[in-house]
């Protein structure tokens, strides 16, 4: 596991604690985050949304510099299943 999934999930943590549906974000090169329920942890299980971002742009979403919208438009962060969970996942983070 790497030590910037073991970060994010820290702070994924601190900012959602658990969450209704199912997401995970995948963060090219370094490993994928599930989010559901249960709350946050290191992992690659089936999911109702997958966010794939850099690690640029997923730490830019988590310290509030990438707005998660404008990095969608703009491609640097791929969304693959339930847009309404996304933007849920989306309203948590915010």
């Amino acid at each position: 596991m790497s030590d910037i999934v073991n970060a994010a999930v820290e702070k994924l943590s601190e900012k959602i604690g658990s969450f209704s549906s199912t997401a995970k974000f995948v963060i090219e090169d370094e490993g994928s985050i599930m989010i559901d329920d249960s709350g946050v942890r290191a992992g690659d299980d089936e999911a109702d949304v997958t966010l794939t971002a850099s690690r640029e742009t997923f730490e830019g979403i988590l310290d509030g510099s990438v707005n998660p919208t404008t990095a969608f438009m703009s491609g640097k962060l791929k969304l693959d299943g339930d847009m309404a969970v996304a933007m849920q996942l989306g309203q948590a983070l915010s």
